[in-house]
């Protein structure tokens, strides 16, 4: 079964042919960081007008990239939620012609699930069930996920989501948006006990994350520096900033993964392709013998072909929509209901 994935939550138009699930017969990606990178971040409206622009074009070069017809494709599956409504809703409108036209099924997918469906493209022995941490630009949570499309989310960010806090952290910086990989190049200069910054806890709520702290945090030292014409220690804040960062995540995901039993973590989403987070989670499951598994750096980010792979499990569990499907910006994971 070849499916049409598309993806258009933020500032990537994104269209890829996925078959059976597991393999990648193509994924086209159109960025806009460059066009977003002089604002400091992603402006919504320039996010909208540019998927209109390329989202046909792409479209096209994904199918013939396949090596197939329009005849070829055998269902379309689309972002509906979360994201930037404006956004969403070209990708959705155009999703919802193009499986009118070549009259195939229509599969609305959460974009969160289609980031942890990544990793089924890059492990084909993966299989539910798991503990996964997704953690991306707009969302962070710890998912125990039971079964393709039977997901609950047992803790996530109380605020900020973990890639915003390094989006926010490297602009104080003075380095360039997006910001995570810049931060990463001048962290592994410094020392990550250079600077001590706040690990939130949320009482009664173990699995549950605050990065608002950790964020406000780095912007008052850098102020404080600056105010004073002090040197700062950009490096030694910036490694120390990844520390308390992987701080957060990794141990709440281990807790996590010992209360269910399991033997497997999951590490999905665009902060996931960061070097502290994936050493980190390296090292801990190494120590206590457990399966990980963290896509490549090429399906961390947001693409076509994830929305593809969750969507075709969402199609075997009997999920369609119809002309009057809409997008949602804010939706929760384990009740995705369209």
């Amino acid at each position: 079964m070849n499916i049409l994935g598309i993806e258009s939550s933020c500032d990537e138009t994104a269209v890829a042919v996925v078959r059976d699930g597991r393999e990648i017969l193509s994924n086209e990606i159109f960025s806009q960081a460059d066009m977003h990178a002089i604002y400091g971040g992603v402006v919504p409206e320039i996010a909208s007008r540019n998927h209109i622009t390329v989202i046909s074009r792409l479209a096209g070069e994904a199918v013939r990239k396949a090596g197939l017809s329009r005849s070829g494709i055998d269902a379309i599956a689309v972002t509906a939620a979360p994201g930037l409504i404006g956004a969403l809703l070209v990708g959705v409108n155009f999703a919802k012609g193009a499986a009118l036209a070549l009259d195939v099924p229509l599969i609305p997918v959460h974009h969160v699930r289609g980031h942890i469906a990544a990793n089924y493209l890059a492990f084909p022995e993966l299989e539910p069930p798991f503990l996964c941490l997704a953690i991306s630009g707009g969302n962070t949570a710890l998912v125990d996920v039971r079964g393709y499309t039977d997901m609950t989310v047992l803790g996530a960010t109380r605020d900020d989501a973990a890639g915003e806090c390094f989006d926010k952290a490297a602009r104080v910086l003075g380095l360039p948006y997006p910001g995570g990989l810049p931060l990463q190049n001048l962290a592994e200069g410094g020392d990550d006990a250079a600077f001590r910054l706040p690990h939130a806890r949320i009482e009664g709520h173990p699995y549950d994350m605050s990065f608002s702290g950790l964020k406000t945090a780095v912007v008052n030292i850098v102020h404080n520096a600056l105010q004073k014409g002090e040197p700062l220690d950009r490096a030694g804040l910036a490694a120390s900033f990844q520390r308390a960062v992987s701080e957060t995540l990794v141990p709440r995901a281990m807790d996590a993964v010992r209360a269910l039993g399991y033997d497997t973590v999951v590490v999905a989403g665009g902060v996931a392709a960061n070097k502290r987070v994936r050493a980190d989670f390296e090292a801990v499951c190494r120590r206590e013998k457990l399966k990980l598994y963290i896509p490549p750096l090429k399906l961390c980010g947001d693409n076509g072909a994830m929305i593809a792979c969750q969507g075709y499990y969402e199609y075997l569990s009997g999920v369609r929509a119809g002309q009057e499907l809409n997008a949602y910006a804010t939706m929760d994971l384990d009740k995705a209901a369209f």
